[in-house]
């Protein structure tokens, strides 16, 4: 569907009150099931269970506000819950970048003050005397 589209619909679809914009979007899922040129991208976790909530609300026939009301702080819990798993996966790959960067910084490190304890060694036999000087 082209943007200008999109737009149209959302302004027209904004007019309404929650119980027609309901109706709306059980017959844009009746045209969809019938007349669907390609499959929907798939919902994630938090939409699939916010979906699930709002379906059960409305087969049990609680007000449309109710259910928007209700929409609406899901949408704002899904908004934290998105949050924190964001810094979560911000702070493991710092985790995991810090300790690459430590693992090599070692590595690195202890190679060289392996090499220094190694020339030391060789000063100590007087092999390492003969070769400096």
């Amino acid at each position: 569907m082209n943007q200008f589209l999109t737009d149209r619909v959302i302004r027209k679809l904004e007019t309404l009150s929650d119980e027609r914009a309901y109706q709306v979007l059980d017959y844009i899922e009746f045209l969809e099931s019938k007349y669907a040129e390609s499959k929907p991208a798939p919902p994630n976790v938090f939409q699939r269970f916010a979906e699930g909530v709002e379906d059960t609300m409305r087969a049990g026939k609680v007000s449309a506000s109710t259910v928007a009301e209700t929409m609406s702080l899901m949408s704002k819990a899904m908004g934290v819950l998105g949050g924190v798993a964001a810094a979560g996966k911000s702070v493991a790959s710092d985790l995991v970048g810090g300790v690459a960067k430590s693992g090599d910084g070692k590595g690195t490190g202890a190679g060289a003050e392996g090499g220094a304890g190694a020339a030391g060694g060789a000063g100590a036999d007087g092999g390492g005397k003969t070769g400096a000087g």
